[in-house]
């Protein structure tokens, strides 16, 4: 069954543009601001294409992330097709 094949997900915290000669010159302790806003909502990624989005939740001593809005209406129609080349995930 479809439903049934593993997939990569991920939750992008923001992007940011950069020089190569400064991402070579980068150490330890250094930070890297992001174009997101603390208060904006997370994307959430399927294969590389983003379903939903989400705010940040602690449960115990790891990170989760509480869905706010789907990105294409229903659920399954946001989710898209595996790719031959991703492997399977292992837990949320």
């Amino acid at each position: 069954m479809l439903k049934d094949i593993d997939v990569a997900v991920s939750v992008e915290l923001g992007s940011s543009s950069m020089r190569l000669r400064d991402i070579c010159a980068l150490g330890e302790g250094q930070v890297i601001m992001l174009d997101r806003l603390i208060d904006e909502p997370l994307d959430l990624l399927v294969n590389g294409k983003v379903v939903a989005r989400g705010e940040v939740v602690a449960e115990g001593n790891r990170f989760g992330l509480r869905i706010i809005e789907l990105a294409g209406g229903e659920a399954d129609d946001a989710i898209p097709a595996p790719s031959a080349s991703a492997g399977p995930v292992g837990g949320l």
